[in-house]
């Protein structure tokens, strides 16, 4: 209804900005990358692209989370700010307040419960106007945290805390479950996702609500259907007693005013086979829009079929509005691994550009059945190539014969090749084309995506009979080998770390406590009985026993054998570069405006090579001032872009790589940019600062 107060309102801004002044831009960053619809958009403007390169660093707050034994830890966590407060979580996993203009320390947590460590993204801050509260988790954890004092809410769950294994147990499974990233709020209940084991132990990936008051449960979502519910033909029969995953692992973003909440979903564990789950498997690989209040489905759409790939949704969704045949639309977007974007009508989940259904090749392992059609959306196009083929070798590489040599023995050329016996060739790599950085819409729905472009190959291997006998070997094959690779050398990057000859760099205690509690990427494996953590140690240091008496060998049919990013003899990826990429995209038509290298390695432009970007982790800030900053790439770079047009204005060096997303804010009236510097991925230094910049 037309009011007089809103025809004032609106007179008012239009003639604010007839003499060239914009109404007052929104200081605070509320949310997990910038609020509820996870945008990562400021209308601040103060820093704008004629001003951008003096700007200077104004404070840098040491967060704390050095173990002081050359572990590399991280911080991934995108801060929010409040009124001045910035709360954020250090390197050690720890929550803090601290002044957002001087980066003053507030408050910190101790907390020292036993659980495993994890990597945070972040936090979430709720008001009822009365009090204020910041939720966080902690291990196996959800906090509730008065926001004045950082002390745990004893009213709240378990005197400040509620156990989040409880509720999620299948018979079989591990109790490995984390709450790596923010969880949604609407009103006073909180919807809560959480990361879990990706092994055949993974705990049930179920959606639950909880009282952001009381933390009593109020609903939960089965992502694996139960007899009798929605989806549940889409699996074989008591799926959802002997299967886990299909978790919310990367965030949620809800629209407040129609009280929706938009959940993406993972793949079912064990992630690149399916044999013992036939069928399209909902709601995995889904992008479900359930009512807030209750926890019903409204509609969901399925980016994956019966996925064996890992390529579960990798970002938040994203919420905006759109011009499209003369019409404004409010859509929600998700990204994909393989370099898509997906946009649906919020209310009705109709895709608003076409999406085709297209065949692709059928597996040849026994026992599974692949699904003979994947969606693929025309508009808008790719921001990542779809396929690596001989003419896509690198042509920096030294080794060009070599490479091409395993290309011929291998499956490539194509996207979702099932996995086989020999090599088979993931383009974009495994953790994306995008990746939990998600992506940025400004507000002319213009859309910034990161993503990178690195090839990588895995296999599946059977796990024989024989296999099965449990020894050193098979709990290795069982438990580590998907992720530390085959001869226990983690991959090149040191994404993943080798284990090989362990006890000449850990003592047994430590090794001990990382199987218990796990440490970043690393789940616990605390299943595993004290027989067996011994007979895997003394595997990866040149004995292989046999075991009696353990907790035994997982009972998978297959296993596969790494995620192996593929490098050429000088250590850069053997594709033609860019290797990194931001890309914008104008969301009312799906046309690219602009793609440009993201990062750069020092010695290849030393040499005249155009820049080739490089792999990346983290997502950008978008600004009313035509800005989009980024830090996300291994050469430790802080950079400013005009979004306009992708041409580089200001960069600064970080005290380590800042594998976080940027946030933006105002303090009494001077506009800042945040950035946590926790490095420790892809062989980078490690680091617990956050570095805020301003103009001098």
């Amino acid at each position: 209804m037309v009011t007089k107060k809103s025809v004032f309102l609106l007179f008012s801004v239009l003639v604010l900005f007839s003499f060239g002044i914009r109404p007052p831009a929104k200081s605070n960053w509320p949310g997990y990358n910038g609020g509820d619809d996870r945008n990562h958009f400021s209308s601040q403007n103060q820093i704008n692209t004629e001003n951008v390169k003096t700007l200077k660093e104004a404070w840098r707050y040491a967060s704390g989370g050095a173990d002081g034994e050359g572990n590399r830890t991280q911080m991934q966590c995108n801060p929010i700010i409040i009124d001045g407060i910035l709360f954020g979580v250090s390197a050690a996993s720890q929550a803090f307040a601290i002044d957002a203009k001087t980066g003053k320390e507030i408050w910190k947590t101790d907390i020292q419960v036993e659980t495993f460590n994890m990597t945070s993204r972040g936090l979430t801050y709720w008001s009822d106007k009365k009090e204020s509260r910041i939720f966080f988790g902690y291990g196996a954890y959800l906090y509730g945290l008065d926001a004045k004092t950082g002390k745990p809410i004893k009213s709240f769950g378990d005197k400040g805390k509620i156990y989040l294994v409880d509720g999620i147990r299948r018979p079989g499974a591990d109790e490995y479950v984390a709450v790596n990233t923010p969880v949604a709020v609407y009103k006073n209940t909180l919807i809560v996702g959480s990361r879990l084991a990706e092994s055949s132990t993974a705990l049930l990936g179920d959606i639950r609500a909880f009282d952001a008051i009381s933390g009593k449960l109020i609903w939960t979502f089965h992502t694996i259907p139960k007899p009798d519910e929605y989806g549940y033909d889409t699996w074989e029969n008591d799926n959802y007693q002997n299967l886990g995953g299909a978790n919310n692992w990367m965030g949620m973003a809800v629209d407040v005013k129609r009280g929706i909440v938009f959940a993406p979903t993972g793949s079912a564990a064990f992630d690149f086979y399916g044999g013992n789950r036939k069928g399209d498997n909902l709601f995995a690989n889904c992008l479900i829009a359930l009512d807030a209040k209750t926890g019903k489905r409204l509609w969901h759409f399925q980016t994956v079929h019966h996925d064996i790939w890992d390529r579960d949704i990798p970002a938040p969704p994203n919420l905006f509005s759109i011009h499209k045949d003369g019409k404004k639309l409010d859509v929600v977007s998700v990204l994909s691994k393989q370099g898509f974007v997906f946009v649906f009508d919020r209310e009705t989940g109709k895709p608003v550009f076409p999406i085709e259904e297209r065949a692709f090749p059928t597996s040849i392992i026994p026992g599974e059945i692949s699904a003979p059609t994947q969606p693929i959306p025309l508009i808008p196009e790719p921001f990542t190539r779809q396929s690596f083929t001989e003419k896509d070798i690198s042509y920096l590489a030294e080794n060009k014969e070599e490479i091409r040599d395993t290309l011929r023995n291998s499956y490539s050329g194509q996207p979702f090749i099932p996995l086989g016996f020999k090599k088979t060739i993931f383009y974009p790599g495994t953790d994306g084309g995008a990746q939990w950085g998600g992506a940025a819409v400004d507000e002319n729905a213009v859309m910034y995506i990161p993503a990178k472009q690195n090839p990588v190959y895995s296999s599946l291997r059977a796990v024989t009979k024989q296999a099965r006998i449990n020894t050193g070997k098979t709990l290795y094959t069982q438990n580590c080998q998907t992720c530390h690779g085959l001869n226990a050398e983690g991959n090149e990057d040191g994404t993943i770390p080798g284990i090989l000859n362990l006890s000449q760099r850990m003592k047994r205690d430590k090794y001990e406590q990382i199987l218990k509690k796990g440490r970043g990427r690393m789940p616990s494996f605390s299943q595993i009985s004290d027989i067996d953590k011994k007979a895997i140690l003394n595997y990866l240091n040149g004995q292989n026993e046999t075991v009696k008496g353990g907790s035994g060998a997982t009972a998978t049919e297959y296993v596969g054998t790494g995620y192996n990013r593929w490098y050429d003899s000088n250590g850069y990826p053997v594709s033609n570069p860019p290797w990194g990429t931001l890309t914008a995209i104008n969301m009312n038509s799906g046309k690219h405006l602009w793609q440009v290298p993201l990062g750069e390695y020092p010695e290849l432009t030393a040499r005249g090579i155009p820049l080739t970007g490089t792999d990346n982790y983290g997502g950008p800030a978008v600004t009313s001032g035509n800005l989009l900053f980024i830090a996300a790439t291994k050469d430790e770079l802080f950079r400013a872009f005009d979004r306009r047009t992708g041409g580089l204005l200001w960069q600064a060096k970080l005290p380590a790589a800042g594998y976080a997303s940027a946030s933006v804010y105002a303090v009494d009236g001077k506009q800042y940019v945040v950035i946590a510097c926790g490095g420790g991925k892809l062989k980078t230094q490690s680091g617990d600062f956050y570095v805020a910049f301003a103009l001098p």
